[in-house]
């Protein structure tokens, strides 16, 4: 019975990975595309690196809540819409329950008691560094599962994070007290009474709660990672979010109401311990669509092995090449610099590989990063100056100790003398190869794979075929 269940994962394991997507039919390819997340993303979980994450998020909330309601509050004060507060927050804790006026009720009064103008110019400092770590530490969590090794700078965090922080309320805010004024009108009432747009309305109100949350979500992965997200791919990751967070959400309500024991148990601390889970259960729902939406717009990390892909020295030198002839093909030939993203794109290999190749080129100077948003990258040096065993030395050196160097590693004679006919032979083979000679050939073979190439080859074969052979007798 053992083997056979382990003969029967196997072969449902290569009819998910081993099948090429490209030339399936497209129902059969989205379903094997859906298997693949939905199997990455439970392995993610698995790992523990989500869940550790989203409880750094719970600690993090739980210092920065009030200061961050506070300054909304200061920032809706000023436009007369303070009193929204306490409705959206008592709608964020529906799951609790019964206990979610409780703890509204004791939020709003640490609010209202926090005296900003007692604070002083350090006070007020600390308040907005309080409000703008929570969503340091976001971002963290995001460029980890966008694998981002790049975070914004101390001045992009103030100056982006507070914007948001001032404005986003504001919109929020107006946007739920228009949607208020327009269910209290008159005539709203009236059309609700008249059949069938009562029962349209009545559909709209149940898939407002889920829309405004997908509208967030997509808000909030296309803004945070400090990487282009494109729309569609957030706005997949927002949709399983947000319909697991709002299905969440009735599911802890029932948990809830059916655990009273838990008050008998933890006394006045269940209220807290039920609040920090569910706070929990929010963040991991968060971090989940946002690695739904990165598999989305990255298919390469599809595999079914976790973790980095580890690169071998040859493959090392192989990837350099490859970057190295395309962008110089762009830089001879015109054409905009190519980006992290394009590169993947283009390749199908993983931006770490990608990442961990170019910057070692760009460490040896052979290469440089543009100012643009995103950057992309352009030679450093003259193409003809630089020879393909100098960009082979280049990448061999990539990450040597300098602890730890060849001069210093005692080798016998014997060893000596073939390690130096190894590099003899690349530079007699490829010495005299320059990165100008790998922007033509990288030319040459774009201008091969065209379609206007790919039919006039077809005809050359053809009229080849038919001088060989004649034609056929009648």
């Amino acid at each position: 019975m053992s083997s056979s269940l382990v003969a029967l994962q196997k072969r449902i394991q290569n009819a998910i990975w081993m099948p090429p997507l490209e030339g399936m039919p497209r129902g059969k390819a989205f379903a094997c595309r859906l298997a693949r997340i939905v199997l990455v993303l439970a392995r993610d979980l698995e790992s523990g690196e989500l869940t550790l994450r989203a409880m750094s998020l719970v600690y993090t909330t739980l210092l920065s809540l009030v200061p961050l309601l506070a300054l909304s509050f200061s920032v809706l004060k000023a436009f007369g819409v303070h009193n929204q507060i306490e409705p959206v927050l008592n709608r964020f804790l529906a799951p609790l329950g019964e206990k979610r006026d409780e703890i509204t009720h004791r939020i709003i009064g640490f609010i209202e008691k926090l005296n900003v103008g007692v604070l002083g110019a350090v006070g007020l400092v600390l308040l907005l560094y309080t409000v703008v770590s929570l969503v340091q530490k976001i971002e963290g969590s995001f460029n980890h599962i966008w694998h981002v090794h790049q975070p914004r700078s101390m001045r992009e965090r103030f100056s982006n994070y507070l914007s948001v922080l001032m404005i986003g309320p504001i919109l929020v805010f107006s946007a739920l007290a228009v949607t208020a004024g327009i269910a209290t009108n008159a005539l709203w009432q009236h059309l609700m009474a008249v059949q069938p747009v009562g029962e349209l309305a009545s559909w709209i109100g149940r898939t407002t709660p889920y829309l405004l949350v997908i509208s967030a979500f997509t808000f909030i992965y296309m803004f945070v990672p400090n990487t282009k997200v494109r729309f569609f791919p957030a706005l997949v990751g927002a949709v399983v979010g947000g319909v697991l967070w709002q299905s969440a959400g009735m599911l802890f309500a029932l948990f809830v109401a059916t655990s009273a024991g838990y008050s008998a148990i933890y006394s006045s601390f269940a209220i807290l311990i039920l609040f920090m889970i569910w706070l929990y259960l929010s963040w991991l729902i968060l971090l989940a669509g946002a690695a739904v939406a990165f598999y989305r717009q990255h298919p390469e990390y599809l595999v079914a092995r976790g973790g980095e892909p580890a690169l071998s020295m040859r493959m090392r030198e192989r990837l350099a090449l490859t970057l190295m002839s395309m962008i110089a093909r762009q830089h001879v030939y015109g054409g905009a610099a190519l980006t992290l993203e394009r590169f993947t794109q283009q390749l199908g290999v993983t931006m770490h590989a990608v990442d961990l190749v170019l910057d070692a080129l760009c460490d040896s100077g052979l290469l440089v990063v543009s100012g643009e948003e995103p950057p992309g990258y352009l030679p450093a040096r003259d193409l003809e100056s630089v020879s393909v065993a100098q960009l082979l030395e280049a990448v061999r050196r990539a990450g040597e100790d300098p602890a730890l160097t060849p001069n210093s590693l005692p080798v016998s004679m014997a060893v000596e003398m073939v390690l130096q006919k190894l590099e003899d032979a690349t530079a007699s083979a490829v010495g005299a190869v320059t990165l100008r000679d790998l922007a033509g050939a990288a030319q040459e073979n774009a201008a091969l794979t065209t379609p206007d190439a790919e039919a006039q080859r077809s005809a050359e074969t053809a009229e080849k075929t038919k001088a060989i052979h004649g034609k056929p007798d009648a």
